[in-house]
C-alpha cells in the first residue's frame, strides 16, 4: 500500500509542477495535443514566443517522469487495492491497464511534439494525426480510469 501511496503523491506533486510550468502558454497545451492538421500545429506553436516554446521543450522531461508515476500508480491501485473489487471481473482486468497504457500513449506523444516542436515539419500530416491521436487516446484511458474508480466506489455501497 505504501508504493501506492508514494506514486499518487509523486504523481500529483509532478502533476502540479506540469500545470504551473504549462500556465503561461496561451492557447493551452490542450490545444496543442488536439493539433489534427499540421496548419492548427503551427497555428499554436507560432502565437508562443520563443521562450514559452522553449518552456513547452523544457517541459516534456518532466511530463516523462508524470506518466511513469500515473502509470505505476493506476496499476498499484487496480492490483493492490480493493478499490475496484466491486467491479465485473473485464473491468477489473481494464482497470489494471488503463492508466499503464494512457502512459504509453502520452509518451509517444510526447516523442511526436519533441520531434514537431524542435524545427517546423509540415510535410508530415501523418505525424500530426497520429501525435493527436495519441493525445486523444490517452484522455480516453484517463477518463475512463476515473470513470471506473467512481463506479467501483458507487458499487461498495451496494
Amino acid at each position: 500500500m505504501r508504493a501506492v501511496w508514494i506514486c499518487g503523491l509523486l504523481a500529483l506533486a509532478l502533476f502540479a509542477a506540469t500545470a504551473w510550468l504549462l500556465a503561461p502558454l496561451e492557447p493551452g497545451v490542450l490545444a496543442l495535443q488536439f493539433a489534427w492538421t499540421p496548419r492548427r500545429f503551427g497555428e499554436i506553436i507560432h502565437v508562443w514566443p520563443s521562450a514559452c516554446l522553449a518552456r513547452y521543450r523544457w517541459h516534456l522531461p518532466v511530463d516523462c517522469a508524470l506518466l511513469l508515476a500515473y502509470g505505476a500508480f493506476g496499476w498499484l491501485l487496480a492490483t493492490r487495492t480493493r478499490l475496484f473489487a466491486p467491479l465485473p471481473a473485464p473491468a477489473r482486468a481494464f482497470a489494471q491497464y488503463c492508466l499503464p497504457l494512457a502512459a504509453l500513449f502520452d509518451a509517444a506523444e510526447n516523442a511526436f511534439h519533441w520531434w514537431l516542436t524542435g524545427m517546423p515539419r509540415f510535410g508530415v500530416p501523418d505525424v500530426y494525426l497520429a501525435s493527436a491521436g495519441c493525445s486523444a487516446a490517452k484522455w480516453v484511458l484517463l477518463i475512463g480510469f476515473g470513470a471506473l474508480a467512481l463506479w467501483a466506489v458507487a458499487r461498495s455501497g451496494e
